[in-house]
């Protein structure tokens, strides 16, 4: 069964609007957020088209500069090149790949044609891009050339019949090509050329010479065009499957909710392109309103401050990690920060002291904006809630974004708590998922019809709204980890370790870190028999290493004889997370005394 056969949530209109208190913040059409019936390449062209702004620059990317002239054409070129390796309309592509402009096109080149573009973490263990690419029946993989060891060793294990390879240096400059093949390129280990790999030079010329089909059938807001990926319930990776309309939403309400931004702004895109605030709101939002994106494949904190001073963004979009090191690297004492006009944090949440760390940085730096904190899920793209110019509440994780609308009920219901009362977040709008790939089973413990006749998402977070639609964020009620932006599942890591044969039993959890929010701590209990030893723990590292992704490895590990059990016999991670709090403080108390 192809992924335009599954039955999906048709999520494009309400039966009821539900009530709005935040509603005195927008004008009144605002709230009524009208969805053009196309795909989002058609969606961004005719913005372009409309904008006048096809002679701005789209990408920039090191020294090399591509207009909205080329990056069209571009994407055209791609997309004939697909269509002569036999992509169609529904066909899934994986692109396992970091920002580089050549991922961009394949993106919005498949969305051009109907496919769907399943996005990858390049860092992912191989097995983990096993699964994928088997789980999404993936035809062809679009893969950066660094990935290629792994690959090599799970290629034959899917259905995928060609691979593209491509690689930072693509869009280079020829002198920055030599550089990057001098210090870098000469140690990444790459295919021959053959039917089964393409190198991404020779798939484009495939593609001026395609002729055939020039007419496709148009593609609908309502039909799938991207994957990103969570965790279940359970752990275990789950697809999230976003449609043409719930990307083209999401910039038109970011357009609104920021109506300054126009076509000389530049955006810092450091959010990956597999993450949904990177690819929604610093890139195709980006796109849609003719400003600049500035592509960073690698982001590395030490160098946070030359990429400030050399190109100068108007916009910061990023993780609350990327904002801590702008805070802490020692470079930036006399970097000018004037020329910003929005810093925005989004996938996971800082505490008001954090906050007010950050603003107070910005302003000792010449920015006359405060950082503004969102909230948002991959299941409604990204954001749907954020502090704003004109509505903003510190601590607050702000108002809904024009169109979505949020109310706070008892969980596992759908009835609301009153105000300021703590009750799970729940999120109606045109962000809202179609749902999870060949997973029915999560997709109706995450989608409900409420009373109102609307479908609604359970986001499994706490929180609280206040008289004025101000919503407050209190917890996960998933047992999740958030490191450096993305979602870590401890069940996940639980099982790779459980499969080592010294291992009895595992429990995971999150422990904090200055830089990272949280990285994972794996509590150990192991065999008769067996006991910590270097050897040990090396050979679990590798286990890690070799199924899960680099963020996902336990930073620490501690072995003991047994570890806590619940009444029915369960591992009581909650009280491991309650000793670890406690080990901390006194270890603090200690270092004060």
């Amino acid at each position: 069964m192809g992924i335009l056969d599954m039955n999906f949530f048709s999520l494009i209109g309400l039966k009821k609007k539900p009530k709005a208190i935040w509603k005195k913040y927008y004008h009144k059409k605002d709230m009524n957020i009208d969805i053009p019936n196309i795909s989002i390449y058609q969606y961004l062209k005719e913005s372009s088209l409309l904008g006048g702004y096809k002679n701005n620059i789209a990408i920039e990317y090191f020294s090399t500069k591509i207009t909205y002239q080329e990056f069209f054409k571009n994407i055209e070129r791609c997309s004939k090149a697909f269509r002569s390796q036999g992509i169609r309309r529904g066909d899934v592509v994986t692109i396992l790949s970091a920002n580089i402009p050549e991922a961009l096109y394949a993106i919005y080149a498949l969305n051009k044609i109907g496919a769907v573009a399943n996005m990858i973490h390049p860092l992912s263990a191989e097995n983990e891009i096993k699964e994928a690419l088997q789980r999404y029946s993936t035809v062809m993989l679009v893969a950066m050339d660094i990935t290629y060891n792994k690959i090599k060793n799970i290629i034959e294990d899917t259905e995928v019949y060609k691979t593209i390879i491509i690689s930072a240096k693509d869009s280079m400059s020829p002198l920055m090509k030599i550089g990057y093949q001098i210090t870098q390129g000469h140690k990444v280990e790459k295919p021959k050329k053959s039917e089964e790999y393409l190198y991404w030079q020779d798939f484009i010329k495939l593609g001026d010479k395609y002729t055939h089909d020039k007419s496709l059938s148009e593609t609908k807001r309502d039909t799938p065009a991207i994957i990103l990926h969570s965790g279940g319930t359970s752990g275990k990776p789950k697809g999230i499957v976003l449609s043409n309309g719930n990307f083209i939403a999401e910039t038109i309400q970011a357009r609104t909710a920021y109506p300054d931004l126009n076509k000389e702004d530049s955006i810092l895109a450091i959010m990956p392109i597999f993450h949904g605030l990177g690819l929604s709101v610093s890139i195709t939002t980006a796109f849609a309103i003719g400003a600049k994106v500035i592509l960073i494949p690698t982001f590395k904190a030490s160098e946070f401050d030359k990429l400030l001073v050399k190109y100068k963004p108007t916009v910061l979009v990023g993780v609350p990690t990327l904002f801590e090191a702008l805070t802490t690297n020692e470079r930036m004492t006399n970097v000018n920060l004037s020329q910003l006009k929005y810093v925005i944090s989004g996938g996971d949440t800082l505490n008001k002291t954090r906050v007010n760390k950050i603003n107070d940085f910005l302003h000792e730096h010449g920015a006359n904006t405060n950082l503004m904190q969102g909230y948002g899920m991959t299941e409604a793209v990204a954001a749907v809630s954020v502090d704003l110019k004109y509505a903003s509440h510190p601590g607050t994780i702000g108002i809904p974004w024009p169109g979505t609308y949020i109310k706070i009920v008892k969980p596992n219901t759908d009835e609301e708590v009153p105000f300021d009362e703590d009750g799970e977040i729940c999120i109606c709008g045109p962000t809202v998922m179609l749902g999870y790939y060949n997973n029915e089973k999560e997709t109706n413990e995450a989608l409900h019809i409420h009373k109102d006749g609307n479908v609604w998402l359970h986001s499994g977070d706490i929180g609280s709204m206040d008289k004025n639609g101000f919503i407050t964020y209190k917890q996960r009620l998933k047992r999740m980890i958030v490191t450096s932006g993305y979602n870590v599942y401890p069940s996940q890591i639980e099982e790779v370790i459980e499969q080592h044969p010294a291992v009895m039993d595992c429990s995971v959890i999150g422990i904090p870190h200055p830089y990272k929010v949280e990285v994972a701590k794996a509590y150990i209990a192991l065999k008769n028999g067996y006991r910590d030893t270097p050897k040990l723990r090396e050979e679990l590292n590798e286990l890690c290493q070799k199924n899960l992704a680099k963020y996902a490895i336990p930073k620490e590990y501690e072995f003991r004889k047994s570890l806590p059990k619940t009444m029915i016999g369960k591992v009581d991670f909650r009280k491991l997370q309650q000793e670890n709090m406690e080990k901390r403080l006194e270890e603090k108390y200690d270092q004060k005394t």
